[in-house]
């Protein structure tokens, strides 16, 4: 008894291919419902929620692991840094948005991927919400290290 575990959805060629890991329901669910997928979100709002994720948690790596770790000036280095990142993150994401105009591919998991992501515009739009979210995520992330210190000194 044979059973076929990997389908090919129309050209082979192309790789898409339906795994019983991508075409699952959970997974159809969950990668559909972040915010670079999600149906009725504005492409700009798109770029500010990935933004602010990815500033959020590029701060801790720079403030707590970084090589001024260990002193007064460690979290204000971490977040000019994880800052720094954003920017380059911005332009490569609008350095692609310049250089592509193709359609999304859909496939199995996403199979209606936003139509903003095929036009310069969309792109351009979503590199700048991206920058806002990502500088203010890191800047939410240091503020919070700061009030958690200032607790802590408190009690310990």
């Amino acid at each position: 008894m044979t059973m076929d575990m990997i389908q090919h959805g129309g050209d082979p060629q192309v790789g898409n291919l339906a795994t019983p890991i991508n075409s699952s329901e959970l997974v159809k669910k969950y990668i559909n419902n972040l915010p670079a997928y999600r149906e009725g979100l504005e492409v700009r709002k798109r770029g500010l929620e990935i933004g602010m994720a990815h500033g959020y948690f590029i701060y801790g790596p720079f403030a707590l692991l970084g090589p001024f770790r260990d002193t007064n000036i460690g979290s204000v280095v971490g977040v000019v840094a994880a800052a720094g990142l954003i920017v380059v993150l911005f332009i490569a994401l609008y350095s692609y948005g310049v250089a592509t105009n193709q359609k999304p591919l859909a496939n199995f998991t996403t199979p209606n991927p936003p139509v903003e992501f095929s036009r310069q515009e969309g792109w351009s739009e979503f590199a700048k919400g991206f920058l806002i979210g990502g500088c203010g995520g890191a800047l939410v992330a240091f503020v919070i290290y700061q009030i958690l210190l200032f607790i802590s000194s408190l009690f310990f």
